[in-house]
């Protein structure tokens, strides 16, 4: 099988394409045609090194957002057919360390991740557990499936399952143009509360308020905790999701109402957080880290996603920065570590070389439109 993978850390240039033994699936697993795979910032930490997750070996495969065709059955495999549409969930718990014993999958101590210590989908075959596949319904299209896994499974985790966030409360979502603000404008929405993103691109704004976003505020030009105050009439917003990290952590404090909840996902701009704790104790303010989905929590993320079976609806509707084949991984991964990005970055194994497609997409049914962004 034609694939794409590392077998050194370094720069995008380290990527190779290269043939690869076809993988067989195992007792309970399926092999699956990879027909799109998501592009993610796990994929770029692990290429430059050194890994971030244990059990990592060179030469690897990255790509954890994954969706395909199942072409094959492994030994005692049920549950699953020759020709099913699925949608895979990356995470993979040991199901027997102390944390999966008592219940807490998603912080398993030997988790696998595939495409992130286990071979993942930038390749034309892939291998998964079976119960790590979900049905995709009729009408959900390979390249928005593969858009949801990483994004939406990181704002599910951040906003729901942490966050708590429930309908008529107003939550603030840093780093707008991203695949996790996106998906979490999204089931934002759809849970029905209010929405006020921050960005430092007026066009990553502007796109941000024609996917849904009540206010946008730069957060170069604006003070973000005044401007998160007038649109809430004084109180401030109750929840704020912050993937971005020290940069904007003290400001999101400011910008909570009183026993607000600050839900954090991402160290993009680093790895410490200073802020000012009286402000935080006094004010009651709650602090939540949000990791990975564990295994329930990714089905009702896919279940939310697929309403009610019939596919990805149009207030759900996952955005594709860019189309590429998978032989054009390098450019995929240098158009992600350039910050200008509006969504997902989708690799398409046999997509002709000579026809990637240029930004941006809205990823719907079996096929993809270009969306209106410039």
């Amino acid at each position: 099988m034609k694939a794409v993978l590392h077998t050194r850390h370094g720069g995008p240039e380290t990527l190779e394409q290269g043939e690869l033994p076809d993988p067989r699936p195992g007792p309970g697993e399926v092999l699956i045609a990879v027909r799109a795979a998501g592009v993610n910032r796990l994929d770029l930490l692990q290429r430059r090194g050194p890994a971030v997750l244990p059990g990592f070996r060179l030469p690897h495969v990255p790509g954890t957002d994954i969706a395909g065709d199942i072409v094959a059955l492994g030994p005692g495999t049920r549950g699953r057919s020759v020709g099913d549409r699925v949608v895979v969930n990356p995470t993979v718990a040991c199901g027997d360390c102390p944390s999966c014993a008592a219940g807490h999958d998603a912080y398993c101590e030997r988790v696998a991740v595939i495409g992130g210590n286990r071979p993942g989908g930038y390749a034309e075959l892939v291998t998964v557990p079976a119960t790590h596949t979900h049905l995709l319904p009729p009408g959900t299209g390979h390249v928005a499936a593969a858009s949801l896994p990483t994004a939406y499974g990181m704002a599910w985790q951040a906003l729901v399952v942490r966050g708590e966030l429930r309908a008529g409360e107003t939550v603030l979502v840093h780093g707008g143009g991203s695949g996790v603000s996106m998906a979490a404008v999204h089931i934002a929405r759809r849970i029905g509360a209010r929405v006020l993103v921050t960005s430092g691109s007026p066009q990553k704004l502007e796109h941000m308020a024609r996917m849904g976003a009540d206010v946008v505020i730069n957060n170069r030009t604006e003070d973000i905790a005044a401007r998160a105050r007038e649109a809430t009439g004084g109180a401030g917003a109750d929840l704020v999701l912050d993937h971005i990290g020290p940069a904007l952590f003290q400001p999101s404090l400011h910008s909570l109402r009183l026993r607000g909840r600050l839900v954090f996902c991402g160290d993009t701009t680093g790895a410490t957080a200073a802020f000012d704790l009286p402000h935080a104790f006094h004010r009651g303010i709650t602090l939540l880290g949000a990791g990975s989905c564990g295994f329930a929590d990714f089905g009702a993320m896919i279940d939310f996603c697929f309403g009610d079976g019939g596919g990805i609806e149009g207030d759900l509707e996952p955005v594709v920065d860019t189309l590429l084949p998978l032989s054009e991984a390098t450019a995929a991964h240098r158009r992600l570590e350039s910050g200008q990005t509006m969504g997902k970055i989708v690799l398409v194994p046999g997509m002709p070389p000579s026809a990637p497609a240029s930004p941006a997409f809205s990823a719907t049914g079996s096929s993809v439109k270009v969306s209106t962004v410039p």
